[in-house]
């Protein structure tokens, strides 16, 4: 494992350690407004090259993956931007084999793809909760390195991020979850029995990282105890490691509108929304 990836060897990793201060918004935004910039240069790059991007989101509950991608999406397109958060197997699906449901949502041509969670619930989720067995992990973590293979063969880029949040910011931000009814909603009953078992979860990262952190498909950490400067910097990431380029545009001019002739606005009541604000 190479010093650039720096995957789970220093302490600041293994806790989720900041060692800057955290970005106020004026910074953040000023920067973020470059890489949307950026991100609709990758977009049309992706269209008009019929690249295929696939990027894999993992964590921790409350590390910061969905606000991340949210910060991504924000400019671009969702029709190429494709967020996929599956729900729960199904009956039929649990009889699959377990990558199965994953794969249709691969990108194609002209697609980006960004799984929040993926088929890495298999050997962090699942694991430590009991959804299957230790056998059915272990044999996980031995074909994945080979579906990714051929993933990254059929033509994907294929990037994968792990956001590492510490102890203490993610209780804070747990309860803030409890005390917020506009988040309420993030916090499942399977977040709370998760809380619990931090170590559990630990070495289930450790086993994954040393079973699927390959020189085809690395894991690269993020710090993400400051949220924006994480997203900020998974961003850059994210674009330095895919070779677009800007592609060639045509200047847009505005046409001229037609003329009215003889049109006239209806009469007919309209029911408007009242302006409260």
């Amino acid at each position: 494992m190479n010093e650039e990836r720096a995957v789970g060897e220093s302490r600041g990793v293994r806790e989720g350690a900041g060692v800057h201060e955290r970005l106020n918004r004026k910074q953040y935004e000023k920067e973020l407004a470059r890489l949307h910039v950026e991100l609709v240069k990758l977009q049309e790059w992706a269209v008009y090259t019929g690249a295929k991007v696939c990027v894999v989101f993992e964590g921790r509950d409350g590390a910061g993956k969905g606000g991340t991608i949210k910060a991504i999406t924000e400019r671009v397109s969702p029709r190429i931007f494709r967020v996929v958060a599956l729900p729960a197997p199904t009956e039929r699906e649990k009889t699959q084999m377990y990558v199965q449901r994953y794969l249709p949502h691969l990108p194609a041509a002209g697609e980006i793809t960004l799984f929040d969670r993926s088929w890495y619930n298999r050997a962090g989720v699942e694991r430590v909760m009991g959804f299957c067995t230790e056998d059915q992990a272990k044999t996980f973590l031995k074909g994945v390195p080979l579906v990714e293979r051929a993933i990254i063969d059929s033509g994907v880029i294929l990037l994968k991020y792990w956001l590492e949040v510490g102890q203490e910011e993610q209780t804070r931000r747990l309860e803030e979850r409890i005390h917020d009814e506009r988040k309420i909603w993030k916090l499942s009953p399977m977040d709370l029995r998760s809380y619990s078992r931090w170590y559990d979860y630990s070495r289930a990262r450790d086993d994954m990282f040393e079973a699927t952190d390959t020189e085809q498909a690395p894991w690269y950490v993020v710090r993400s105890d400051d949220k924006r400067r994480a997203r900020l910097n998974l961003i850059s990431h994210l674009l330095a490691n895919i070779p677009y380029k800007a592609v060639p545009r045509e200047k847009v001019k505005l046409p001229k509108r037609q003329k009215a002739e003889g049109y006239r606005e209806s009469d007919r009541p309209l029911r408007y929304v009242p302006e409260r604000f």
